[in-house]
């Protein structure tokens, strides 16, 4: 098991939680001792709901494993039926429980309670939240569901399943599929796990074919009931208007109805604001896209057919979808990231150097850090990415909401226009941070250049060894140990990237630094090479929003061809060489 800070997914009985908290008449009781029950938290504080999960905890303490912890969990069970009443009941044991192997499932069926009573097996150490809340629907629909019935008299009749309790916007897509669906005549049967009852899984049958909207919770579900009662599915999500027309063309087919009254809705304005002359600006923006499978992929088609950015890179946490990632990344000509470690993720945008990040929590730090805009487009999210308001991201008001989403962050054509007529101006000159990011991100900018840090404190120490050189004259400036946290490495990019700015303060030419690669540990050195003072006043008219980016191509063809240092005529060649 990796411990670490942060984490994309929870253990599988969060994900078990998820679907049992989003449904009626259900309850969950979880063999886990004390310290497992912040569970709770996820939803009464993130997704601000009124209620309680409907869990109920076996709370075992340290002094209780040397007692009968079987009989502990069989009177939780107990208490939770005279308590609750529930239709059903599923059992289970959360990570630390699953070491003490007492075998929720077979404990709970010899009670004999007049409820069906549903075992979970859920590896915590193999498996995560998505797969834990697919497994459990699963199980439900499996246990539930009943048999195969005659095939029903109107096709014009589905399911949805998928939507759960923390889902990034799944309440908010409900309503916009049901519309959909509603303009296409197509009655919805049954909703699942949000919404339903026990009682209401046994009613799937009655569907001529489902709707998937969110594979890594719905696909095993549709498998089974696809095998089982020969109801087909139809797994697009419709997210972005060409994903809701495709949507559209696929149940309308499965339901044999006409796909045009849907088609035909005038309720997306996304398509002619990302094809008006305002959004010109908007072409060829590089964008890193990173999250659960069907966001990021979804994300990555609207970012780069409908409004025109550039994907530079595209990943996703979930390892059981890596094969459809990796196809998506091969669309746009580039290789997936498949990882569940946020310090890959961080190295990986660090690498691509893109303008706009699209994420998770996890990446609106990471780019915070780093200073690029970025939009929250999947889970795991925080409380303000549960608005109040409907925000979908399905269906055509979806793609409005996600034009808007994607759009916002960045620096518009008009500001840009600004910049380059008021370059001088006190709060348009070059060292005013970006807009977008805040009054606070000008004060820490100007903050760090007074507080002492690591590296200004080894740059410090490179320019006195210019003025005093030792006989070697070669200038070495070696981190001491490679860090195990980002924070030092992210750190030092962006302030390595300044001190041709911070050292202006004379007229020679900023001294040539080795820097160590602290990914290498101080094995090998990149030559940075010197900046001139007419190069440095020219770089400083490049927009703040590009000028790292031109920084880092000029230095890179400065040192691929042994230039010592940068003139500019050095800055032109480079600016032309990039420009190919």
């Amino acid at each position: 098991m990796q411990l670490t800070l942060w984490t994309y997914e929870g253990p599988p009985h969060i994900g078990a939680m998820r679907v049992a908290t989003a449904m009626r008449g259900l309850h969950y009781v979880l063999h886990a001792p004390q310290g497992d029950t912040y569970a709770d938290l996820l939803f009464t504080m993130i997704e601000r709901r009124d209620a309680r999960p409907p869990v109920t905890y076996t709370t075992f303490r340290a002094e209780d494993l040397g007692r009968d912890t079987a009989a502990l969990f069989k009177q939780s069970v107990s208490d939770a039926y005279e308590r609750f009443r529930p239709e059903a009941i599923i059992v289970g044991a959360s990570c630390t429980a699953e070491l003490i192997q007492d075998d929720p499932g077979g404990l709970a069926r010899a009670l004999g309670l007049p409820v069906p009573v549903i075992p979970l097996e859920l590896p915590a150490y193999q498996k995560k939240e998505n797969w834990g809340a697919s497994e459990t629907l699963y199980r439900l629909v499996r246990a539930l569901a009943g048999a195969r019935r005659e095939a029903p008299a109107d096709r014009r009749l589905c399911n949805i399943l998928g939507p759960t309790a923390l889902g990034f916007r799944h309440r908010d897509d409900l309503v916009e599929v049901r519309r959909i669906l509603d303009t296409l005549g197509i009655g919805v049967n049954v909703v699942a796990p949000l919404g339903a009852s026990p009682s209401d899984l046994g009613r799937l049958g009655d569907a001529a074919f489902n709707v998937v909207l969110y594979p890594e919770i719905g696909r095993a579900a549709a498998q089974y009931l696809e095998k089982a009662l020969g109801q087909p599915f139809c797994e697009i999500p419709p997210i972005g208007v060409g994903a809701t027309r495709d949507f559209i063309a696929a149940v309308a087919a499965l339901a044999d109805v006409d796909p045009a009254p849907a088609l035909d809705a005038p309720e997306s304005r996304s398509p002619w604001y990302a094809r008006s002359v305002d959004s010109t600006y908007l072409t060829d923006k590089r964008v890193f896209v990173f999250g659960d499978a069907a966001h990021a992929v979804a994300l990555a088609r609207v970012a780069a057919r409908e409004i025109g950015f550039r994907v530079v890179g595209l990943g996703t946490y979930e390892r059981g979808f890596s094969r459809e990632v990796r196809a998506a990344a091969a669309l746009h000509g580039i290789e997936a990231l498949v990882a569940d470690d946020y310090l890959d993720v961080e190295a990986a945008i660090q690498a691509a150097a893109p303008d706009l990040v699209l994420g998770t929590q996890m990446e609106r730090h990471v780019a915070k850090r780093l200073g690029i805009p970025c939009a929250v487009i999947s889970a795991p999210a925080h409380v303000q990415d549960y608005p109040a308001r409907h925000a979908p991201l399905m269906g055509f008001e979806g793609a409005n909401v996600l034009f808007d989403t994607l759009v916002h962050p960045l620096m518009m054509g008009l500001e840009e226009h600004l910049l380059g007529l008021f370059r001088e101006d006190r709060e348009f000159h070059a060292d005013a941070a970006a807009s977008h990011l805040g009054a606070g991100h000008a004060v820490r900018h100007q903050e760090e250049s007074r507080v002492p840090s690591p590296v200004r404190e080894r740059s410090a120490f490179a320019e006195s060894r210019v003025r005093d050189p030792e006989p070697s004259g070669e200038i070495s400036v070696v981190p001491r140990q490679p860090c195990a946290s980002s924070v030092e490495f992210s750190s030092l990019t962006p302030t390595l990237s300044r001190t041709g700015e911070g050292a202006r303060s004379g007229s020679a030419p900023q001294a040539e630094t080795v820097l160590a690669s602290p990914a290498e540990g101080g094995g090998s050195a990149t030559r940075v090479s010197s900046w001139a003072p007419d190069a440095e006043r020219e770089l400083k008219k490049i927009p703040f929003f590009v000028r790292g980016r031109a920084r880092t191509n000029t230095e890179t063809f400065a040192r691929e061809r042994a230039i010592p240092l940068i003139t500019l005529e050095t800055l032109y060649d480079a600016k032309a060489h990039f420009s190919r």
